[in-house]
């Protein structure tokens, strides 16, 4: 029996998966194309990913990717303060991807559709296609994510934070009413969107866990950090160090936690690995011991030989992928309370949280000293974040499903 067909519109290239929606949007594309024909649509931002373009046929009947540059995009979002819209729709919206979406609805008579990012529902909240079967996974809540860097910061840029909160939950609220169902990637998420959303709503709202893949990041596998030129005892931050939570965690690591760990540890370095770095965390390499690694080809390797991964997020929402995958490699971590939200683990002797500075460091020395044996950060994920466990529910909220 054939496949029915579906529309799966995303904010970013879903591969390859190498940071935290990435992974997310992968791993649902996967699944997805297990049970559809998916017709794929999104955006190429960072000039890296558009060799793998092709790539995407392995899981997609067809696909239409538009380059975003990010000037432009900037340029568009001005027009939301003409027209009282979060500056998000601008951003992401383009026309050619919107007829292409039309186009696409009607010529293969597709009847789902699933979104990706609240910045993609625009494409599909038209009453044209109100008859469709329309989820959409936010991920986590934009609009608190806007709320949190008001709060960090001052003058016209609060301003312009506190607005795109608002204008932003207005419109996922438009969303969860309009669409079959909204989801996010945890059950404290959701939990928060369901109080900011009418009681009438709630039944709408849905968690679906992100995971890791225990096969890849594996501590047993044989894994040469030979060629990475890697000083010594050290720490390690993964991510992506052009997105603003991670630049504010390792800036605030690096000013009021890393004196501290070096004043009684003076041998150990920290390891900032990630693509992009912005021209805050460039500033940070090669002063005191930190190292400012760029992107890599693999994570696996910085990880696999740290003393301790740190995870020091004051800005976060939903789970962090940066936490689970190093927990899957079973390694010790310390990380702010909001990184370890939704995964929800007990604190431990390889586990543990605080958002203090001098309580931060104290954990780190504390579990630098503590034995690697016995550590069972690995166990935890195994046994509840594997992605064929926290993607199961997925298909109770799909229409047509091919079973």
């Amino acid at each position: 029996m054939a496949k029915p067909k579906l529309l799966y519109l995303c904010h970013r290239i879903p591969y390859p998966p190498n940071k935290g929606d990435k992974i997310r949007s992968f791993n649902l594309l996967k699944d997805l194309s297990e049970h559809y024909e998916v017709y794929l649509g999104c955006f190429i931002d960072d000039e890296y990913d558009f060799q793998y373009i092709d790539k995407l046929a392995d899981w997609c009947v067809e696909f239409k990717c538009r380059r975003q540059r990010k000037l432009v995009s900037k340029i568009k979002g001005l027009s939301a303060f003409l027209t009282n819209k979060p500056i998000t729709l601008p951003y992401f919206y383009d026309a050619e991807l919107q007829y292409w979406v039309k186009q696409t609805i009607q010529k293969h008579n597709i009847e789902n559709v699933f979104v990706f990012s609240s910045s993609m529902a625009q494409y599909v909240d038209h009453p044209e296609f109100a008859h469709l079967h329309r989820v959409i996974d936010y991920i986590d809540i934009d609009s608190e994510k806007w709320r949190q860097y008001a709060e960090h910061q001052s003058g016209l840029m609060r301003w312009v934070y506190r607005r795109e909160h608002i204008q932003l939950q207005r419109y996922e609220q438009q969303y969860c009413e309009r669409f079959n169902y909204s989801l996010f990637v945890s059950p404290d998420e959701a939990a928060l969107f369901r109080q900011l959303m009418p009681v009438a709503l709630g039944s709408k709202i849905h968690a679906v866990l992100n995971g890791v893949d225990t096969k890849f990041f594996n501590p047993e596998q044989a894994l040469s950090a030979a060629e990475y030129p890697l000083h010594g005892r050290y720490l390690v931050f993964t991510g992506a160090m052009d997105y603003w939570a991670n630049i504010d965690a390792v800036a605030w690591f690096c000013r009021h936690v890393w004196p501290l760990i070096r004043a009684t540890q003076p041998d150990l370095h920290f390891y900032i690995v990630g693509g992009n770095p912005s021209s805050q965390v460039l500033a940070l390499h090669g002063k005191d011991q930190v190292w400012v690694t760029g992107r890599v080809d693999d994570v696996r390797p910085y990880l696999a030989s740290a003393d301790l991964v740190v995870a020091p997020l004051r800005i976060a929402r939903g789970i962090q992928n940066k936490v689970l995958e190093a927990m899957a490699m079973n390694k010790k971590v310390v990380a702010s309370c909001m990184a370890m939200e939704g995964i929800n683990a007990p604190s431990s002797n390889w586990l543990a949280a605080s958002d203090e500075a001098n309580e931060f460091a104290s954990l780190c020395l504390q579990m630098l000293q503590q034995p690697q044996d016995g550590c069972t950060n690995r166990t935890w994920v195994e046994q509840n974040f594997t992605w064929p466990a926290t993607l199961a529910p997925l298909s109770g909220y799909l229409g047509n499903v091919a079973v």
